[in-house]
């Protein structure tokens, strides 16, 4: 993370609150992807600051645009309100020799989680997706800016993987030969939803566990954080890049494999918190859902092998096999959801039964 001192982040701030209180900042190192601090006031947190990475979003008027939005639409008794505050310029960020800022206001009392062994975390993740996907539901698509284009787009991903295999070094495909094995057959598995013939939605298409905020109190989740890449999608996306976070209990780049499970209690809890808000769901949506639990953690690990292959250019890596070991990891837990394909289409009942009342 770059330094920025408190002088240069005070001057930041300035441009959103009138005054001259004095703030304090402590980074924030979850996000993989923007600069983030935590701002502190009176020893209590007050504001989170962002730097809008614009590698990764160069449009950040589009991007702010969605944000503002969905959050114009997620009123709801059940989801905690984030706010965005304007410049003096009433603008949604302000532009610096530093890079593109943002400031949004804190929720108190908010804890994430990477994994969970706990079924009521599971619940209530289901629970969140759910209330915001029914809030969003009569959203047009083709109304907010692709923040990322082609983000989840097996066919695009698919072929940066090929060109990145044939431009690497022998000695990294030497390396790989274990994770580059897994490909061909997940291939063929995930066509069915490579062109879904599905209407796009407007959805948050990184919905891993860890950017749902829960109350330290309660467990009961609070609301969905990153906006950055709600645009177009298909439900199928954020369905199961939840379920690859919840029910497998094991890191991201876990390299002990006999760790990675596919907890089934932990994908029942899930599924029940989502029947609170399902009725939005078509049955076509509905078919699509077990396969979308094999094809997130594949297209994950697809992603992390290319870039492994390209030499580790896009993610944050604190070792060279870093990459490799996330893709391994994750191709394994697409693996054993795949073994689970007729456990999962069974617990997706009650959805269809929600779909049916509610038609």
């Amino acid at each position: 993370m770059q330094k920025y001192t408190d002088t240069t982040l005070q001057a930041i701030i300035s441009h959103f609150i009138e005054g001259s209180k004095n703030y304090s900042f402590s980074p924030l190192i979850n996000g993989l992807i923007n600069t983030s601090f935590l701002v502190v006031t009176n020893t209590a947190p007050k504001y989170i600051l962002q730097r809008i990475n614009t590698d990764v979003f160069p449009n950040v008027d589009g991007l702010m645009q969605n944000i503002t939005n969905v959050l114009h639409l997620l009123e709801h008794k059940e989801y905690a309100k984030i706010e965005f505050l304007k410049t003096k310029d009433k603008q949604a960020y302000v532009t610096t020799k530093q890079g593109a800022w943002r400031i949004m206001t804190y929720i108190k009392d908010n804890v994430v989680y990477n994994t969970t062994t706990n079924p009521q975390i599971a619940l209530e993740a289901g629970k969140i997706i759910s209330i915001f996907h029914y809030q969003l539901q009569k959203e047009y698509a083709k109304d907010y800016t692709d923040t990322i284009p082609d983000f989840h787009n097996l066919d695009i991903r698919r072929k940066q993987f090929v060109q990145a295999l044939e431009s690497t070094t022998e000695k990294r495909k030497e390396i790989a030969k274990k994770a580059l094995n897994y490909t061909p057959t997940f291939f063929q598995v995930l066509a069915p939803l490579q062109n879904p013939k599905l209407p796009a939605r407007v959805c948050h298409n990184d919905t891993k566990l860890n950017n749902i905020l829960f109350s330290t109190s309660s467990n009961k989740a609070l609301c969905l954080i990153d906006l950055d890449t709600v645009m177009k999608g298909y439900f199928f996306y954020d369905f199961g890049d939840a379920v690859r976070t919840i029910v497998n209990t094991a890191p991201e780049d876990e390299k002990d494999h006999t760790k990675i499970t596919f907890n089934k209690d932990l994908f029942t809890a899930f599924i029940h918190g989502l029947e609170s808000n399902s009725g939005f769901l078509s049955a076509a949506e509905l078919k699509t859902l077990p396969l979308g639990v094999v094809f997130m953690p594949f297209i994950h690990g697809l992603r992390a092998l290319t870039d492994y292959l390209n030499g580790n250019i896009y993610y944050q890596v604190t070792y060279e096999n870093q990459n490799l070991d996330r893709a391994l990891s994750l191709f394994n837990f697409a693996e054993k959801a795949l073994a689970e394909i007729d456990f999962i289409t069974k617990e997706i009942t009650p959805l269809n039964k929600r779909l049916l009342l509610s038609s």
